[in-house]
């Protein structure tokens, strides 16, 4: 809403996200939080050289949502940028201010971590229950959403990463859909082909955060 963009608006530092970069360490205290406008984040649980991805955010929210709104100033998690872009940044206490000042604004943010939630959810059922090639797919469709482009700039080294598996295991999971014409695939970089095609190999992993994002807060 225009009123509650005016509270952030003069708080709002334009950032740049350089592929990488650390936003959130685990366990210090959380100054800044980021609105990115391209680009994505990854938020990572466990230990450095040893976590595994449990979201992504990208233009659709606020990087340090969840312990902002909370009331708490750290996290054991990482956000890292995985994909360069741009965005904003605005103090912890002037985000605190503001939704303080503003039922609609906190609504709105509430119901962005729900979404967070679900996806979060719907990442652990997915590890739990779906195939590699299913995970990759459901990774590479919301890496589009994020990018609204076909092509996404991406190595076997970090799907193996936020997928947590070996590299190897990347290899054939790609050879597997490419072979289906799904996508094609180049050096560090992926380019979807068939978007319908990839949700259907998704299957229900994919869907559920999407439309809850659509019902609460629009695509628009």
């Amino acid at each position: 809403m225009p009123a509650d963009l005016a509270l952030l608006a003069t708080n709002l530092v334009p950032v740049a996200l350089e592929c990488g970069q650390v936003l959130i360490e685990p366990g210090l205290p959380i100054r800044e939080l980021v609105f990115p406008e391209s680009g994505f984040v990854s938020v990572v649980t466990g230990r450095r050289g040893d976590g595994a991805e449990i979201a992504l955010i990208g233009c659709e929210g606020l990087v340090g949502a969840v312990p902002a709104l909370l009331g708490v100033d750290r996290t054991p998690d990482t956000s890292v940028v995985q994909v360069a872009g741009h965005g904003h940044s605005i103090r912890m206490e002037a985000l605190e201010a503001a939704v303080a000042g503003s039922s609609s604004l906190l609504r709105l943010l509430l119901a962005f971590v729900q979404t967070l939630y679900l996806q979060t959810a719907q990442t652990a059922r997915a590890n739990l229950t779906d195939n590699l090639e299913s995970r990759l797919a459901r990774w590479l469709l919301m890496c589009q959403d994020r990018l609204g482009s076909a092509d996404i700039a991406v190595t076997h080294e970090l799907l193996a990463m936020v997928l947590g598996v070996q590299r190897s295991s990347v290899t054939v999971a790609i050879q597997m859909i490419e072979g289906r014409a799904l996508i094609k695939a180049q050096r560090g970089r992926v380019r979807v082909m068939d978007r319908h095609g990839l949700e259907a190999a998704a299957g229900c992993s994919y869907g559920l955060p999407e439309t809850e994002y659509a019902r609460l807060i629009g695509t628009g």
